[in-house]
């Protein structure tokens, strides 16, 4: 039996693919009763706690909001660690920072259970389309025996070395997705203040060196349209991922200027009042003037 913990915004819609594509019943748990309740999809069988998960399933999926949540149900009371059986496997499709999926993986390790992080990239709707990007970092042993259910979610699946390296491939990954983004929404201001049409605009951007995808899904579908709904990849979020970048980059000994704009950005969304909307509107504080009050800082807050 499979296991799945967290079915929030990506991790209802993954689990759902997992429970109908898989040939295994899936044993799901959410903190939340409202969101363990919405989840009827056949095969999924709701559990009472993270420990009923782990006494039934031999490989547990997360999909948490971030590092304290992993932690939490990894090692916290009732955790993973303390009732998975030996020859069990965790695959962390969160986000969370590089020294936590180590640390993970040295405990699991210790206890003869297998470990791999594998946090996921794109957009709700490829969550619910089952065409996720996932980054694996895992042994080559963990990757063979995990792969086929993570086809059940991703359509590209990327082993990108030991444990760990996926959690820092998606941090790479966010860091430059998060600067398209600032630069889009600086673009989108311009194009404002030169009366250029920003339906031409952007579909001009996207047939030149400016193209991205970060152009045809978060500018085109979201800033074009200014909708930013919430339940989608949040402000909150957002800021969490890129401090962890931050983070990954001062362990490198660089200090990331890009992103630390960007980190400035959110925060500015976030004071704003936009915490829970999608993040893309960033783009708001932008075109109201928020770029001009002052440059990224060097000192997280």
């Amino acid at each position: 039996m499979l296991g799945f913990i967290g079915l929030g915004v990506m991790g209802a819609p993954m689990c759902r693919n997992l429970a109908a594509k898989s040939r295994d019943e899936v044993r799901a748990f959410d903190s939340d009763l409202e969101a363990l309740s919405q989840m009827d999809q056949p095969g999924v069988i709701p559990a009472d706690s993270v420990r009923e998960v782990a006494e039934r399933a031999d490989i547990v999926f997360l999909s948490l909001p971030g590092g304290p949540h992993v932690q939490a149900v990894c090692l916290g009371a009732g955790s993973l660690l303390t009732h998975l059986r030996p020859g069990s496997c965790v695959v962390d499709l969160s986000t969370t920072p590089v020294n936590l999926a180590h640390d993970l993986n040295a405990r699991f390790s210790a206890r003869g259970i297998q470990f791999a992080d594998a946090p996921v990239a794109r957009t709700r709707e490829a969550a619910k389309d089952g065409t996720l990007l996932a980054m694996v970092g895992a042994s080559d042993r963990v990757f063979a025996r995990i792969k086929p259910l993570l086809e059940c979610m991703a359509s590209d699946i990327v082993l990108c070395g030991g444990p760990g390296s996926g959690q820092a491939m998606k941090l790479i990954n966010n860091l430059v997705l998060f600067e398209n983004v600032v630069a889009l929404a600086e673009a989108l201001a311009l194009i404002g203040h030169a009366g250029i049409d920003p339906e031409r605009a952007f579909e001009t951007l996207s047939r030149g060196s400016a193209d991205s995808f970060a152009l045809r899904n978060h500018g085109m579908k979201a800033m074009l349209k200014g909708s930013y709904p919430e339940r989608a990849f949040s402000c909150e979020y957002a800021l969490k991922d890129i401090r962890y970048a931050l983070r990954l980059g001062e362990e490198a000994g660089l200090f990331l200027s890009g992103a630390d704009n960007a980190k400035e950005m959110i925060k500015r969304a976030i004071r704003a009042g936009y915490t829970k909307e999608y993040f893309p509107a960033l783009a708001k504080v932008i075109a109201a003037g928020g770029a001009a009050k002052g440059g990224g800082k060097k000192k997280d807050g």
